[in-house]
């Protein structure tokens, strides 16, 4: 499988790492160990290393075998690059073959090391066989140190200070001769930190109180009335479902079935953190949530169908082996995909590009990785698999068995009364109509009627054609007696209304594991299933093993093998060098646009360095507790976001200076609060907010999409006719108004509101999301009838609120979109536009004839007014 794709920034991030140091130093300080190894093992090392059998017989691991050479003799001479092979092969491009060629630079390093003697920092292994083990350059790599909790710096602007974060992000500012902003204006704020905690815009109402509020603590208790609302368990478990790839359907093929059942882990982790449940236990329940409840899963209590639901996080990749597909191609699918979720949400790493080789940047071996993977393989028993319907757990008790037992057994008496009567019935027709048959007919109709259909004659059948009506079926009982038919629909009423106090029986998709079945994981050559290699033990990466992490084979004290739950413990017992960072890191970058590590997804060489190491490892350590036996909130989430948003890094304005552009143009020392558009669901569900639709209803069955007339995926049930084309539209019943969180994430028909604001592709998570401005969004906003009908139900929400003055009508579109009132200029402008908008609508109006065609010119004009608002700046971005 192919590593993900590497973005540029990373690249430039490896090249500094790797030969840029060097670019400006002496000759004789490029060494092999710092800077031509890390070029070799990206580019050479799968041919002329890691395989057992090695291109040309050269091996590239050591300067020593380097010089060595292979079958065309010593690859270097050092001291003279010129007659070194190596670089000449590299110069004409010759090297590596296959792959992409090194970059000038790079070998311009080769060069000069050769040149100065092919030097080495210390005395090479004599032992060969050791020499994939991973080098004390790659352990010393910033992220795999362990995470030290710093002393906060004391700084002399300590007016400015709130929070010890003010204090680690003005000792950078002042070192460069910049300082924090001054606060943004208190509506600026609001509206800031309501995006932030609820992913809605404040109410008017809302607004004016805290602007009214003059106590000193005025906006911590917002943000304690924040963090209290289920709103925000809305917006952060949305944050949440993009690191654990959440979805509704099965992708993989373009039947893209779908989950039923999926939404209960997504409810699952939006109460998970309104309850701030402590992270610790929210990765455990995640990972292990099965390993805590002991099979067999039944009766299962309200807290062990919790942590069984929580497993979804393992449950949410792309899954075709539900589908008619090569099974051992999509089962191994499920499980490196799965991988990948895991290693890039928790650890901030590429452990999927070790797969098939070693990892080319960072220190993870091929073993690594299936290492890692057998921690998760006997759940995820490729040679045993089940298929999504084998993996479903009832939710159904034995007491609502017996229950549902009582229920039919109660139905069914009404059904044999029903049946009585019936029979009756039918025997009353068969009388009266028989009356009807000829006299000297009616002895033989009377015994063709009474043969079983299966034993009469050709006589009788032929008989009873001719009297049709004197063999009544019980389907035809209308046809002769409209009142009795009445009574038994109503005994049927009478059944169907008993048989609704039944508990529909409901289901769950977790990840378990079958007691007694501990699979053997094998790493495969080349990432090939055919090509099974060594067989490997589940553990932690090499690169962390000062750890010293204990992950069982088979546990002994579990029916199950416990690696999974020794794996939850061993992350989050705040000793790991990269899950609190990972985490906060995340938390971090939804507050401040940007990572105090730009990739959150990768903290490898790859990765972007931290612009504020003390201050991720500082925030880190308050946030697990590590060190600090006496914390009363360990892991606590909503704390962590207390601690951010009180800071005055948060509170700065985002207005531009000249001095911070010069120096900091990309904002990374925190200079002031940088400006982002609002993501996907975020835009729609303000739009909603705006008009006063919004269904603020919580959890429950995702809102189903389907494809409109144009081919746009709308939100809708889908109704197709005999020509597959949409058919009459079915009501949702205020559905359609709920959050965005809510409606179906269909991997193979995105929203189309929200996939042109850049909703996140699942490949297989989304640890960032772009944030782009293109055109399509404009002509979106222009032409979507969404965005129409939304500014239709605005323009209506004005009318009826503010009533037929003009300025009063645009002072409360104002505040419903942008939270506070328009400037005199505003006003001016606005008012002007629906004036030119009604004159130009009322002329067009006056040339249609037909009164059913005639637009009503104002309610287009407010609706054409609202539209517009709906496409500004002010709306779609937070200052």
């Amino acid at each position: 499988m192919p590593c993900s794709r590497v973005p540029l920034l990373g690249i430039v991030v490896l090249l500094a790492g790797a030969s840029a140091v060097a670019a400006d130093a002496p000759a004789n300080s490029v060494t092999y160990e710092h800077h031509i190894r890390p070029i070799l093992k990206t580019h050479c090392f799968q041919c002329h290393g890691e395989e057992s059998k090695r291109e040309g017989k050269l091996d590239l691991r050591l300067r020593r075998l380097i010089a060595d050479g292979g079958e065309s003799g010593p690859a270097i001479v050092p001291g003279k690059p010129n007659e070194s092979l190596l670089l000449k092969r590299l110069r004409a491009g010759e090297m590596p073959p296959n792959g992409k060629l090194l970059s000038a630079r790079e070998i311009d390093l080769i060069e000069r090391w050769i040149a100065a003697g092919a030097i080495t920092v210390k005395d090479e292994p004599a032992d060969v066989a050791a020499l994939n083990e991973i080098t004390d350059d790659e352990k010393a790599f910033w992220s795999f140190q362990p995470v030290r909790h710093p002393p906060v710096p004391h700084v002399m602007s300590t007016d400015r200070v709130r929070t010890p974060i003010d204090s680690f992000v003005l000792e950078k500012l002042l070192a460069s001769g910049l300082t924090l902003s001054a606060d943004a204006e208190r509506r600026t704020l609001i509206r800031r930190v309501t995006f932030d905690l609820h992913g809605l815009p404040a109410a008017p109402n809302e607004v004016d109180e805290f602007l009214q509020d003059e106590a000193p603590d005025a906006f911590e208790r917002l943000v304690d009335r924040l963090l209290a609302s289920p709103h925000y368990g809305e917006r952060w478990g949305r944050h949440w479902l993009d690191l654990a790839g959440y979805a509704d359907s099965d992708g993989y093929t373009e039947d893209d079935p779908v989950r039923r059942y999926s939404y209960k882990y997504r409810d699952w982790v939006l109460r998970a953190m309104n309850a701030d449940l402590p992270f610790d236990q929210f990765l455990v329940e995640q990972l292990a949530g099965d390993e805590l409840v002991p099979p067999p899963h039944a009766n299962l209590s309200p807290e062990q169908q919790d942590h069984l639901i929580a497993t979804g996080f393992l449950r949410m990749v792309a899954d075709g082996t539900g589908q008619g597909v090569d099974q051992k191609v999509a089962r191994n699918a499920v499980v490196a995909e799965t991988v990948k979720v895991v290693s890039t949400s928790l650890l901030g790493l590429t452990v999927g590009c070790a797969e098939c080789h070693n990892h080319r940047y960072d220190p993870i071996p091929q073993a690594d990785y299936y290492r890692l993977r057998a921690v998760f393989e006997p759940a995820l028993n490729w040679k045993e698999w089940r298929a999504p319907a084998q993996r479903l757990v009832t939710l159904y008790t034995d007491v609502d068995r017996a229950k549902s037992a009582e229920i039919e057994t109660e139905a069914a008496k009404i059904l044999d009364e029903r049946q009585k009567k019936l029979n009756v019935f039918i025997e009353q027709i068969f009388e009266r109509e028989l009356a009807k048959v000829p006299e000297e007919h009616r002895e033989r109709v009377k015994a063709a009627r009474n043969t079983p259909d299966k034993d009469r004659t050709a006589e009788q059948i032929a008989l009873l054609k001719d009297y049709p009506s004197a063999d009544p079926k019980p389907g035809q009982i209308d046809l002769y007696d409209p009142k009795a038919t009445e009574e038994l629909k109503r005994d049927d009423a009478r059944a169907a209304e008993v048989r609704k106090r039944k508990l529909v029986e409901d289901f769950i998709s977790p990840l378990t594991e079958v007691p007694g079945q501990v699979p053997a994981t094998v790493l495969f050559y080349r990432g090939d299933p055919d090509q099974p290699k060594q067989t490997l033990a589940p553990g932690e990466l090499s690169v962390l093993d000062w750890l010293g992490a204990s992950i069982p084979v088979k546990s002994e004290s579990l029916p199950t093998t416990g690696r999974r739950l020794a794996y939850a413990k061993h992350l989050t017992d705040g000793r790991h060098p990269l899950v609190s960072r990972v985490f906060v890191n995340h938390v971090w970058m939804n507050h401040f646009v940007r990572g105090i590590v730009a990739t959150p997804g990768d903290f490898g060489v790859l990765g972007d360095r931290p612009t504020h190491p003390e201050l991720l490892d500082w925030l880190a350590t308050e946030f697990s507790g590590a060190g600090d036996a006496s914390a009363i909130q360990r892991w606590s989430v909503k704390r962590l976001h207390r601690l951010l948003v009180s800071s005055t890094a948060y509170r700065q304005t985002s207005v531009r200076n000249s001095q911070s552009d010069a120096i900091d143009p990309e904002n990374r020392l925190l200079s002031r609060m940088s400006v982002r558009r609002l993501h996907a669901e975020a835009v729609r569900d303000a739009i909603l907010v705006a008009n006063g639709t919004i269904n603020h209803k919580l959890g429950g069955p995702a809102v189903p999409v389907m494809l409109d007339e144009d081919g746009q995926v709308v939100v809708g049930i889908e109704n197709l006719n005999g020509e597959n084309r949409p058919g009459p539209i079915i009501p949702l019943n205020g559905e359609e108004y709920r959050r965005s969180l809510y409606v179906q994430v269909r991997r193979s028909r995105p929203l189309a509101v929200l996939d042109m604001f850049d909703l996140p592709a699942l490949d297989p998570n989304c640890t960032a999301r772009n944030s782009s401005t293109v055109a399509p969004q404009s002509l979106l906003l222009m032409n979507s009838d969404f965005v129409l009908g939304a500014a239709r139900q605005l323009a209506d929400r004005l009318n009826v609120t503010s009533g037929a003055d003009v300025n009063e009508r645009i002072r409360l579109a104002w505040q419903l979109l942008f939270g506070r009132a328009p400037r005199e200029d505003e006003l001016q402008s606005a008012s002007r536009f629906i004036t030119d908008e009604l004159a130009r609508l009322t002329a067009a109006a006056e040339a249609i004839s037909d009164p059913k065609q005639k637009p009503d010119p104002n309610q287009w004009a407010w609706t054409a007014f609202c539209q517009a608002l709906f496409g500004s700046n002010e709306f779609l971005y937070v200052d």
